[in-house]
């Protein structure tokens, strides 16, 4: 069984990164926004929306939860800060779990970030100045939590294949 969880900022290339893994290892790909989603049958951005980010969060745990519990192998990309909320970083280290921190540099996240923009609602109304500023605090505040993970990949300037090979060296 392996179960490999995938943490960083919004931009680091969890999501990309998990799919490659997956085709190359062989274990099914899960997106816990995706997940969340599914669960409830509205978009993150409904339920933050209607609901607020503590009810968000609230279901993003239990939800993370019950994943890292089953029994199942997989590939899971989680939301940037699903390790931050509700100790869910003591479970970065449960048995069987590999997790591993996708670093990106401040100025790799807004080069990232600046391109889909309209697509983070979060980002989408910030000025570049802004943008580069709301990225260095949210990385100094989930340092910790990122920072829980058994492995660190620095993902600055290397393809998604680099970053997928130096993932497979770590968990041989």
């Amino acid at each position: 069984m392996k179960k490999i969880v995938l943490i960083g900022y919004m931009g680091s290339g969890k999501t990309e990164i998990g799919r490659f893994l997956s085709k190359k290892l062989e274990l099914p790909f899960l997106d816990m926004d995706f997940l969340i989603e599914n669960e409830l049958g509205k978009t993150v951005s409904e339920i933050f929306t209607e609901k607020g980010e503590v009810y968000f969060r609230k279901i993003e745990h239990q939800i993370f939860k019950q994943q890292i519990e089953n029994n199942e192998s997989y590939i899971l990309s989680t939301g940037g800060g699903t390790p931050c909320y509700a100790n869910n970083h003591l479970l970065l280290n449960s048995e069987g779990v590999e997790s591993i921190y996708l670093k990106a540099s401040v100025e790799t996240l807004v080069s990232r970030l600046e391109i889909n923009r309209k697509k983070r609602p979060i980002v989408a109304n910030l000025s570049d100045e802004e943008l580069v500023e709301f990225i260095a605090k949210h990385l100094f505040d989930r340092s910790f939590y990122y920072n829980q993970c058994k492995y660190k990949v620095v993902v600055d300037d290397k393809s998604p294949s680099d970053v997928v090979a130096e993932i497979q060296k770590l968990l041989l």
